[in-house]
């Protein structure tokens, strides 16, 4: 599709074939009934600060300088002002001036409570903001998402995004009356612009293209995790959906239904990892999804009418020319 980004926008928040809902709108407001809470963290020189693992959902904006992020698990990334760092499942993960372990990094309590007297303006600003849940779960199509996903804005949606963090930064250094009200709503509109944004930047080539962020996911966890014993109420579970919604919705936005897509994209990877690797047949056919070389080669010559040895024979001879 040809759609320029506010297009694929504006298709986003109508995502409601099928079933009806707009996932994304569902998944937001599932986190309302959750504590809105932002916080306003200056600072000068080396710093650095780590933020626990909680029950909601939130984002970190940095409004001023450099850093790097921290995660748990994986290697430090380079962020700039403007730059939005997502936490759908309220996972753990630091803020630095240099790169480093998360364990060495002091809590931000600790930060946020200090009176650094310094001058403005800071080197250094962050903006956070999350909804608490103190009782209830993170909404599936949220948990689905990856831990930390870290938006970039572009040129149109730079100042978008922007405005909303000023406002929400303003709410949260000069608390005015309203501010109860004015909170959750910044917070829903950051929320939903930044994971747009994600979603668009996030389409990978082999993927169909789809404005349903629903099936984005769903397509995101079949690329990612084909060795998965994925059944069809399993993947629509991973997105808040029922059995029967996500199948007609899945149909209707990639052109076949749920297993059929996924026993075509696992057979064209083994194929990949035939020509390309000399894994043995056992160990392609468990990255790919099949319990063993016997179902993975019956399913193999069903779809190309050629036994699995056979085909990396074939394309190995072709190689070299033969």
């Amino acid at each position: 599709m040809n759609q320029n980004s506010s297009t694929r926008a504006a298709a986003i928040t109508r995502a409601s074939t099928g079933s009806g809902t707009d996932i994304l709108s569902e998944a937001i407001g599932s986190v309302r009934i959750g504590r809105a809470e932002a916080c306003r963290v200056r600072e000068w020189g080396s710093w650095g600060m780590r933020f626990p693992a909680f029950a909601g959902s939130g984002f970190h904006v940095l409004l001023r300088g450099s850093g790097w992020l921290i995660p748990e698990i994986g290697r430090p990334r380079a962020l700039k002002a403007g730059d939005v760092v997502l936490t759908p499942s309220g996972a753990e993960l630091g803020f630095s001036h240099t790169p480093g372990l998360l364990k060495d990094l002091p809590p931000v309590a600790a930060v946020v409570s200090r009176d650094p007297q310094a001058p403005d303006p800071a080197d250094v600003e962050l903006l956070g903001g999350a909804y608490w849940l103190d009782h209830g779960q993170v909404h599936p199509y949220l948990k689905a998402l990856p831990e930390l996903l870290v938006v970039s804005p572009g040129h149109d949606r730079a100042l978008q995004l922007r405005l909303l963090a000023d406002l929400l930064a303003m709410d949260v250094s000069d608390a005015q009356p309203g501010s109860g009200a004015t909170r959750p709503a910044l917070l829903d509109l950051l929320l939903t612009h930044a994971l747009r944004q994600w979603l668009e930047q996030n389409r990978d080539a082999d993927r169909p293209e789809t404005d349903d962020p629903a099936i984005t996911v769903a397509l995101r966890e079949i690329h990612t995790s084909l060795h998965k014993p994925w059944t069809v109420e399993q993947l629509g579970k991973s997105v808040g959906m029922s059995r029967t919604a996500f199948t007609k919705r899945f149909t209707a936005m990639v052109g076949k239904p749920p297993m059929t897509y996924l026993t075509g994209r696992r057979l064209s990877h083994g194929a990949r990892l035939l020509r390309e690797t000399k894994a043995p047949l056992a160990t392609i056919a468990r990255q790919v999804g099949y319990s063993t070389e016997f179902a993975f080669g019956a399913a193999f010559r069903r779809e190309y009418g050629i036994s699995p040895g056979r085909f990396r024979d074939l394309e190995s001879r072709r190689a070299c020319g033969a």
